[in-house]
């Protein structure tokens, strides 16, 4: 059994009311500072939208939470996202709803269901995929190291996410977690995997 849910690509829901639209992007991510990387993507390709209202979960559990009205009446926006993700046990994931004014309030009521159904449709158009916990590294080694190394990665469940072969050598790798102790005892000679986080 999996021991979470995220989405597997970024998706794009829509609603309208009265003339306002919300359109909701659902990116996965790992990390705080790739949600931060999201909202500031949208924030500069929407400049002129009202508000860029958004939440995320993150952890195999959903630990780290964060959502955000973004100017909008306490908790109209934020919340209402955050419960579909909630609802659809999603996590390692951040929706963030653009919204362009149509100049009719639309209520608090109106705004909860306009984020909530924006997210919603989001969610529908996404594929929902089972994860793992994994464990990520760096590895730094020196050309000579190379064929040990790849053949370490290759003989044990590894996965090999980039390499860099400039002017030194450099892996981020994808182990899962209960599989992590094996498989870094027997990483080569003088190989130190950093790791990075665990997700």
């Amino acid at each position: 059994m999996a021991d979470y849910n995220t989405i597997s690509a970024i998706s794009e829901g829509w609603y309208k009311d009265k003339g306002s639209k919300f359109t909701a992007f659902a990116h996965p991510i790992k990390t705080e500072e790739e949600a931060k990387l999201v909202l500031d993507k949208y924030k500069t390709e929407h400049p002129t939208a009202k508000h860029h209202c958004y939440a995320y979960r993150l952890g195999s559990k959903g630990e780290k939470f964060r959502a955000y009205d973004d100017g909008e009446p306490g908790g109209t926006a934020g919340k209402p996202i955050l419960n579909q993700l909630l609802s659809n046990e999603l996590t390692n994931t951040i929706v963030v709803v653009v919204r362009y004014s149509g100049g009719t309030k639309l209520g608090v009521s109106g705004l909860i269901n306009a984020y909530k159904q924006a997210t919603l449709d989001a969610v529908k158009e996404s594929k929902i995929i089972e994860k793992y916990i994994c464990n990520y590294f760096e590895v730094n080694f020196s050309y000579e190291q190379m064929p040990s190394v790849m053949k370490w990665t290759k003989q044990h469940p590894i996965s090999v996410l980039s390499q860099d072969f400039n002017l030194n050598c450099k892996l981020e790798i994808e182990i899962k977690a209960e599989e992590t102790d094996k498989a870094i005892k027997a990483c080569p000679r003088l190989i130190e995997p950093k790791l990075l986080y665990t997700i």
